[in-house]
């Protein structure tokens, strides 16, 4: 086992709570503990020239290996990644390793049933479908079903092994009951002992979700306790993606770091000295958890 992915093991499930202020006991029991072994086929995947070197160049930031062996990725899974958007980061991995271990890669993006659904939206949706059906032996039978606060998660009951939420609560927390009515929905598609993983840049402890949202970030216990009142047991959590250097007070939010790099807003432009000040910040400091859906029957 690498060294890093030992370290992060070693957190993860022997001292969960070593780094955080606020205590959240982890349950335990419920469902088995993932194989932390090492998967060629993802390492392959990660290695590949379908990710682009701008992609690939984020790694060091995002720790796909480490992450997605952490959060109990295995072969033959269903995955359903919310939101991916038209970058696709965490898609041109797992739709490929998906589909060479006999799996499924499902994209949740866009409400097509619901009329105020702009054309653009609807476009790129289209377009990663596209992409998907033109290239089935990289992609396999990965698909885009529906996603919204009206339609919900468009997959059928207990059909998932993992949903995977990556940065997108700062989102959801601005409109009240979003983020409750999408827990309902992972836990529903979700199997019994199946994932629930997310990566969200984190906010300070004791922050109130309403101030921090906009600009980013969301605390940590926002998204451990929405979980928790949907049923959802938090199995593990890790500093994997955690950033020091973020003290979260940016002039344009989360999006003054790299990757999107905003210089100017609202009047106000970045000189090239803040502009390398943020820079070498690097990605944000982010939250990296693994809920799981209990597997008793009266869960």
């Amino acid at each position: 086992m690498r060294p890093a992915l030992a370290a992060l093991v070693s957190l993860a499930l022997l001292s969960p709570s070593v780094t955080w202020a606020q205590t959240f006991p982890i349950e335990r029991g419920q469902a088995a503990r993932p194989d932390f072994s090492e998967d060629d086929a993802l390492q392959a995947v990660i290695d590949s020239p379908l990710r682009s070197a701008e992609a690939r160049a984020r790694d060091a930031f995002r720790h796909p290996f480490e992450s997605l062996t952490f959060w109990g990725l295995r072969p033959g899974m269903t995955v359903v990644e919310i939101e991916p958007g038209a970058g696709a980061w965490w898609t041109d991995i797992l739709a490929p390793y998906t589909a060479s271990t006999g799996g499924r890669y499902v994209a949740a993006w866009v409400d097509t049933t619901n009329p105020q659904t702009s054309q653009g939206a609807r476009d790129a949706r289209a377009a990663l479908q596209a992409r998907f059906d033109a290239d089935p032996s990289t992609f396999g039978p990965a698909t885009v079903v529906d996603f919204g606060p009206q339609s919900g998660v468009g997959l059928p009951d207990q059909s998932a092994d993992m949903v995977l939420v990556a940065r997108a609560f700062h989102n959801w927390a601005r409109a009240e009951g979003r983020t409750d009515r999408y827990m309902a929905e992972f836990f529903r598609v979700l199997k019994p002992g199946g994932y629930l993983v997310v990566e969200q840049h984190r906010a300070a402890d004791g922050s109130d979700v309403q101030v921090t949202a906009p600009t980013g970030y969301v605390p940590e216990a926002y998204v451990i306790e929405a979980a928790q009142r949907a049923g959802f047991i938090l199995e593990a959590r890790s500093d994997l993606n955690a950033n020091p250097m973020d003290g979260r007070d940016h002039p344009f939010g989360v999006w003054t770091l790299p990757p999107v790099r905003r210089s100017t807003q609202d009047g106000r432009t970045l000189t090239g000295a803040e502009r390398d000040h943020f820079d070498a910040i690097g990605e944000s400091d982010r939250m990296t958890l693994r809920f799981v859906r209990p597997a008793a029957a009266n869960n």
